[in-house]
């Protein structure tokens, strides 16, 4: 029966003894002399008849034996409720001639409320009997009920009931109940945890809350304690699900004091040769500091730290020098507050730093600049915890148009420019004695191309070998030997660009290439990505587990202020925000960095 029954009349009869006129029906007559009328009122008048006819036991055609209660129905009426009722009474089985059917695996109770449904559209819920009545609607498929139940059961959450509520919905597929359950435990994971019945909660419903960055954890070290608290509770039956539920841990955001102590120690961790990839990701991480990028190094909302992107200096409307370092932090969609380039706000404007086409790169979330055409020895590094530029050691060989990368404990300044001829020297930087020192040259020296680091090597990727052409070759060196090799070519002879490694590819943007390339160190193969259309001289930097794609200049040499965002995960490209002012030629590199001084940043969309 319908649930909506207390509808009026639309175009009601005339009632004996009332005071309705022939006029008054006209009213509702067309010219066509014809009356489609309905009776709103029937449906409820037909269910209250129903309702009377049960209860009086009058045309009763079936007794529904419940342990051991007799309910008189109408075969009809249950048919016409329940698609499970109308194959049990219209498909010639032995029910459809017998007098009493005998219903099994159900309580006499909960069978009550069902069949006061079917005739009156009413049920009476409560904390008590919900859950047998979620059950036996979704076994007779009285769909509305279950609906009910299910909504029923959503405004009933809490820390004791979470659990069992979320395994009652993924037993009866109810997807949005399911879902209900799977928020609240992530909103109130830090409690949940204390709980019992958190050691009975799904393998596949624990990894969907291990992923949310929206986790309540203040810590990532409290969400590896309840995974192998969880894991430990049936050993044997859980142990192989290990790994792939710690995959979704940001276990490199741990403590490095805690993970040698406490994780790596651990036999339970130990003995699962899986987890060893993630461990060795982990040593990497705490290594070479930020040289890591991985969903797991993506820390979560709750945490103190959050993971942004620096756009540094540049170039802006009319050649105009960028002194300024924007810093954007997309998990929270907020812009921070950060220190300009060094010296750059000297009362006597004379003395300010021109920082134009030097290098940036991340090390132990610390950010390196070096070169540039008006400083081409100087070298600074920003402290994200101080927020401010510190100078180190200069480099040996001045340069600018060139690139750093990060490896293996050291910082390394490739090639570049020093207004004469392009280079092939490269210093290596060591933090921990403050000085630089040669390393093996490039095989072919080059400009304005683009570097990334992964795994043991160094990537230099296309430049200019002189001041009018581009190369397309790929250069790769591993510090300790004394030779570059070349890797495949880059589909596109370009210069002017800018390469991130991430989830084990290069990506590379800019030039003018107008698209968006990644290379495979593992098979040496290139393919294009995507379209960027009017966008050279680009930046790109790897943040929360996406790529973003800052500024540039369309084919008017004008600067673009948008931000692109791509979804490795979905291949979609789409605007992110708009910054402060266009800006090209600039830096962008990734950093961990407390969030305070927050602001709002704009969305393409909303200007």
């Amino acid at each position: 029966m319908t649930t909506t029954l207390e509808q009026t009349t639309d175009c009601p009869l005339p009632v004996h003894g009332g005071d309705a006129s022939p006029e008054q029906d006209r009213e509702h007559l067309t010219d066509t002399s014809e009356l489609h009328w309905e009776d709103g009122g029937l449906p409820s008048d037909l269910q209250k008849g129903m309702e009377t006819l049960r209860e009086r036991r009058e045309l009763t055609d079936v007794v529904l034996s419940v342990d051991g209660h007799d309910f008189p129905c109408h075969r009809v009426v249950l048919a016409a409720a329940s698609q499970y009722f109308r194959a049990m009474f219209c498909n010639g089985l032995k029910e459809s001639h017998e007098e009493r059917v005998e219903i099994k695996g159900l309580d006499s109770a909960t069978m009550s409320v069902l069949l006061d449904y079917t005739y009156t559209s009413r049920a009476h819920l409560t904390h008590a009997n919900v859950q047998r009545i979620l059950e036996a609607a979704s076994q007779f498929q009285f769909l509305r009920v279950v609906d009910a139940c299910a909504g029923f059961l959503s405004k009933s959450l809490h820390l004791e009931s979470c659990i069992g509520i979320l395994n009652l919905a993924d037993s009866h597929v109810l997807t949005s109940l399911k879902t209900g359950a799977q928020d609240y435990i992530v909103s109130k994971f830090s409690q949940v945890v204390q709980q019992r019945d958190f050691l009975e909660l799904p393998a596949d419903s624990l990894e969907s809350v291990l992923q949310r960055d929206d986790l309540d954890a203040n810590c990532e070290e409290c969400v590896f304690e309840a995974v192998t608290r969880w894991v430990r509770a049936r050993q044997d039956e859980r142990c192989p699900l290990l790994a792939r539920l710690l995959s979704h841990v940001r276990l490199p955001l741990l403590e490095p004091a805690y993970f040698v102590e406490k994780v790596e120690a651990d036999e339970l961790i130990r003995s699962c040769t899986e987890v060893f990839p993630l461990m060795q990701e982990v040593r990497r991480y705490h290594l070479t500091g930020r040289g890591v990028v991985s969903e797991r190094t993506k820390p979560r909302v709750q945490h103190f730290m959050s993971e942004v992107f620096l756009i540094i200096g540049g170039c802006a409307k009319d050649e105009h020098f960028v002194s300024t370092v924007t810093c954007l932090d997309p998990l929270r969609r907020s812009r921070l507050d950060v220190a300009r380039l060094p010296i750059t706000e000297m009362e006597d404007q004379s003395q300010n730093r021109k920082w134009v086409e030097f290098a940036c790169v991340t090390f132990c979330n610390e950010v390196y600049i070096s070169g540039g055409k008006d400083t081409p020895h100087e070298v600074w590094k920003y402290n994200g915890a101080l927020d401010k530029w510190i100078q180190v050691e200069a480099l040996k060989t001045g340069r600018w148009r060139h690139k750093m990368a990060a490896h293996d404990g050291k910082v390394y300044a490739l090639g570049g420019f020093d207004g004469v001829q392009r280079l092939a020297s490269v210093e290596a930087y060591d933090p921990f004695h403050n000085c630089w020192t040669q390393a093996t040259p490039l095989a072919v020296g080059v400009s304005s191309f683009a570097a990334a680091s992964f795994d043991r090597w160094i990537y230099v990727i296309g430049g200019g070998p002189n001041g009018k052409l581009a190369t397309d070759q790929v250069q790769r060196w591993e510090p300790g030997r004394d030779f570059w090799e070349m890797r495949a070519p880059i589909p596109v002879e370009t210069k002017c660009t800018n390469a991130v490694a991430f989830n084990g590819c290069i990506y590379v943007v800019g030039g003018a290439m107008h698209a968006m390339y990644c290379y495979s160190p593992l098979s040496d193969s290139w393919s294009l990505i995507t379209r960027l259309g009017e966008r050279a001289s680009c930046a790109i930097a790897a943040c929360n587990n996406k790529l973003f794609i800052t500024g540039g200049r369309d084919n008017k040499n004008q600067v673009i202020s948008t931000v692109m965002c791509w979804d490795v995960d979905q291949a979609v490209l789409t605007e992110e925000c708009i910054l402060p002012m266009g800006v090209s030629h600039h830096g962008s590199v990734t950093l961990m960095k407390s969030y305070t001084h927050i602001h709002k940043i704009t969305a393409a969309s909303e200007t």
